[in-house]
């Protein structure tokens, strides 16, 4: 997939926020809920959250240059980030206001109407988390992945709020609606941790994940049947793009013509199945002990 179609999904986003926004602010005004503000502010998150992610896919789309000439796909993982910090922040404003409530409770109004509008307002993120989750995954873009979670835990906070909200129109009792909103606090938090703690990941040049490790080696281990060898292999993610280096040992009588076709098509097939994918191949004679010395690169 295009790198810079992947800005129209950001861009969804953003509508979703301000749909979301409006409906659950309404919510807030019909009920009275410190629950529903809550969710309401959070959606404001997704607000912000979505706008950078637009602005860092719009970054990352960009082709290789002089001065970033592996290209600019670590500009995902700022995205991110960013998302995780927010809902981070979306927890202790989340938590700060249901504590306030708590000390002083107050009765909830037209539970009924704020529940059907912000049950709309959930679905809406719903739709929306599924799709950008969907097509994060498909183009292996971390921002569109981060965008979605951050929708999620949005339905998720929703889901719990109008649960307690129901419960304080059926029981009376003032002190769900903050206390539900203090448990969505925490479970946010989580989210927020998971999020920074792959961006970090992402920007130190972490290797790709074991299923992909296995692909490569199923590949490699085909041509070990010809009697190929390998070793120094080396990985590392930048968003939607993967880097694969690795050397290939022949016998040394071969012609440079004929190795160069061997590496070239071993690039080949790692990439078709790997797609994004940059490798780097190093061609040594199998029979020449210098080959070895570096040998402890081997993951």
């Amino acid at each position: 997939m295009n790198r810079s179609s992947l800005t129209r999904y950001a861009w969804l986003s953003i509508a979703a926020a301000f749909a979301t926004i409006g409906l659950k602010g309404l919510a807030y005004y019909l009920t009275g809920s410190i629950g529903l503000l809550s969710d309401a502010v959070e959606s404001l998150v997704n607000l912000l959250g979505a706008t950078i992610a637009l602005s860092m896919l719009m970054i990352a789309a960009h082709p290789p240059d002089e001065e970033h000439q592996y290209g600019h796909s670590k500009a995902e993982y700022f995205a991110s980030g960013a998302e995780g910090i927010l809902i981070l922040v979306a927890a202790v404003g989340i938590a700060i206001t249901a504590v306030h409530r708590i000390i002083s409770p107050r009765p909830l109004e037209q539970a009924g109407a704020g529940l059907i509008v912000s049950t709309i307002a959930s679905l809406i993120n719903l739709g929306v988390a599924r799709i950008l989750l969907y097509v994060g995954r498909k183009s292996n873009s971390i921002t569109l992945e981060a965008d979605a979670q951050h929708l999620m835990t949005d339905v998720w906070t929703s889901v719990a709020v109008i649960g307690g909200v129901g419960a304080v129109a059926l029981t009376g009792w003032r002190l769900v609606d903050p206390v539900v909103a203090l448990a969505v606090a925490v479970n946010i938090v989580w989210t927020g941790y998971r999020l920074i703690q792959r961006s970090i990941s992402g920007l130190m040049d972490a290797a790709l994940p074991n299923e992909e490790h296995q692909i490569i080696s199923k590949i490699l281990d085909g041509y070990r049947q010809q009697g190929i060898q390998f070793h120094s292999l080396r990985t590392r993610q930048a968003a939607g793009r993967r880097f694969i280096s690795i050397h290939v040992l022949v016998p040394g009588k071969w012609t440079t013509h004929r190795g160069h076709h061997l590496v070239d098509k071993i690039e080949i097939d790692i990439c078709s199945a790997l797609p994004g994918a940059t490798v780097f191949t190093h061609l040594e004679p199998v029979e020449d002990p210098l080959s070895s010395q570096d040998i402890e690169l081997d993951r």
